[in-house]
């Protein structure tokens, strides 16, 4: 079953039901959440596919964050996902069969609801986090990492460009040269070179890396709410305009980029199990 499951990070603890979704029954996710002292967790939940995204999961993704930001009960979200893995990137059959052809797709939908969140993000970072898995954590606010996280953003392999305003946001966190480094070449790289290109704010070890995302999202859900909320908001509206217009472009030369020769050679390899 493909779903965002929301609960709290850590299983240990009591948590009281809360309905998101104001009882409106997902067949991608779940109708009901649970919320902890003002921390939600969102879960991408497909360790089948090492929660690979697909049309479905980008729309209930999505539409958590919208539902969490109306929610007063709510006042931190953690993003995480199910089993030893963050995200895989995006399901490329399911990629290929349902092209984000048009400035109203689901990953778009997904990418405006995570930049425009207006509550403190935090990520908690295991395994694998490709593609999207890495660009989602630049609107993130704070984000965790286990010390074997792996990040990659192979776009120009897959013959395709960046996406999730990363042409904007990674050379303003790690610099030009190391963003175009991770972009140009689109190599694997590890939670350290992660750290130093400021894409995450903490390295733990793996035992540790439930306990240490619980602890500084409580530490932020305790805080003034609106105060905090103010500061996010002041510290990202600069870059709203900046952002929401690399979407844009990005999102323009993604849809000519699908339908190049380049990418469908890489994609006919890709599912033949060709290099």
């Amino acid at each position: 079953m493909i779903d965002v499951r929301l609960s709290c990070f850590d299983s240990r603890k009591s948590c009281e039901p809360v309905c998101l979704f104001g009882g409106l029954d997902l067949m991608t996710g779940a109708s009901m959440t649970r919320l902890e002292a003002g921390v939600l967790t969102l879960t991408f939940n497909r360790p089948q596919k090492k929660n690979a995204f697909n049309g479905e999961l980008y729309e209930a993704a999505a539409q958590a964050l919208l539902d969490a930001d109306r929610n007063e009960a709510v006042r931190v979200v953690v993003l995480t996902g199910a089993g030893d893995n963050f995200t895989s990137g995006n399901d490329i059959k399911d990629f290929l069969q349902k092209p984000p052809n048009s400035e109203d797709n689901p990953f778009l939908r997904f990418m405006r609801a995570i930049s425009r969140f207006e509550k403190p993000l935090v990520a908690g970072v295991d395994g694998v986090a490709v593609g999207v898995g890495t660009t989602m954590l630049l609107h993130c606010d704070h984000v965790v990492a286990s010390a074997r996280a792996m990040f990659s953003m192979p776009f120009v392999n897959l013959g395709l460009c960046p996406e999730g305003a990363s042409s904007v946001l990674l050379p303003r966190l790690a610099g030009m040269s190391l963003a175009s480094e991770l972009l140009m070449f689109g190599d694997t790289f590890d939670a350290a070179t992660a750290l130093r290109a400021r894409i995450v704010h903490q390295v733990v070890p793996e035992i540790e890396l439930a306990e240490v995302v619980s602890q500084r999202a409580s530490a932020l859900a305790a805080k003034p709410v609106e105060a905090l909320r103010l500061t996010k908001r002041l510290l990202r509206e600069p870059l709203r305009a900046e952002v929401d217009a690399a979407l844009q472009r990005e999102g323009k030369h993604l849809f000519e980029r699908i339908a190049s020769a380049e990418a469908q050679a890489v994609f006919a390899a890709f599912l033949s199990g060709r290099k």
